[in-house]
C-alpha cells in the first residue's frame, strides 16, 4: 500500500516514514502544503496522511482541494491541536480521521488499517492464481508442494502481480508503486525482486510464471 506523507517537521517525517516502511507500507515523504496537493494529484497513492500546519498550504486547504476534485482517497489528519473545533472542521472538509500528537505508533498503524479498509481487500486475505496462494497476513507463497516467505519488497510485487494476471506491469510502474518517486534505489532492484520470485515461485513448483515481454514489462502468466 502506498502512503503520502506531508509532514513539514523532518524528524517528524523520518521517524514516520521509518515506522510505515517497517510495517510494509511504501512511502512517499513530502515537506509542504503546495507538494502535498502535487503529488496526490499527480500520483497514484492509498492514503495520505497531512499535517494541519504545514509551510505555503496548510493541510485542511489541501484536504478541501483534493475533495473539490472529487478525489475519495482516505485521508488521516495530523495535528498539534487538541480542540474540538478543528476536529470537526478536518472532518467536515472529508478527512476520515485524525491523530493529536504527540500519539503512539500503535494508534497510528491501527487507524490507517480503519480508514484503508475500503482499498485493502479484508473479507479475503490471500489471493490465488493457478496453483499459487499468496497469504497477505503472513507473506507467504504456497502451493501443494511447499511454501515460502516473501521479502516485503517481494511481496508487494507478488501483491501486485496477482492482483492484476495477465496485466503487463512496466518496471517503472513496479518502481513507482513499490519503492516510491522519492526513492534513492536504482530501477534495477525491480529486476533483482523479480528475479528472486521467479526463483522462489521454481522451488515451490507453481504453475504460474513472470513473463517477460520486452520494451514493454511484465505480467504473470500460467505457465503451460
Amino acid at each position: 500500500m502506498r502512503i503520502l506523507l506531508a509532514e513539514d517537521e523532518k524528524s517528524m517525517s523520518r521517524a514516520l516514514t521509518a515506522i510505515l516502511t517497517k510495517n510494509n507500507y511504501s512511502v512517499d515523504a513530502v515537506y509542504d502544503g503546495e507538494e502535498a496537493l502535487t503529488y496526490l494529484l499527480s500520483g497514484d497513492y492509498d492514503c495520505a496522511i497531512l499535517d494541519v500546519m504545514m509551510p505555503k498550504m496548510d493541510g485542511f486547504t489541501v484536504l478541501s482541494k483534493i475533495r473539490a476534485k472529487g478525489m475519495t482517497i482516505p485521508v488521516l489528519i495530523l495535528t498539534a491541536k487538541s480542540q474540538v473545533d478543528d476536529k470537526v472542521e478536518g472532518l467536515d472538509l472529508g478527512a476520515n480521521d485524525y491523530l493529536t500528537k504527540p500519539f503512539e505508533s500503535k494508534e497510528l498503524l491501527a487507524r490507517l488499517r480503519v480508514i484503508t479498509r475500503s482499498v485493502t481487500p479484508a473479507v479475503d486475505n490471500t489471493l490465488h492464481f493457478g496453483n499459487v496462494v499468496l497469504n497477505r497476513g503472513t507473506f507467504e507463497l504456497t502451493t501443494a508442494t511447499g511454501s515460502v516467505k516473501l521479502a516485503a519488497k517481494e511481496f508487494q510485487m507478488m501483491e501486485y502481480l496477482m492482483s492484476n494476471p495477465g496485466t503487463l506491469i512496466s518496471a517503472e510502474r513496479f518502481f513507482e508503486k513499490v519503492w516510491g518517486m522519492d526513492s534513492d534505489a536504482d530501477i534495477n532492484v525491480v529486476w533483482t525482486n523479480l528475479s528472486y520470485l521467479r526463483k522462489k515461485l521454481a522451488s515451490i513448483d507453481a504453475n504460474v510464471k513472470i513473463k517477460v515481454t520486452r520494451n514493454a514489462g511484465y505480467s504473470l502468466e500460467i505457465d503451460a
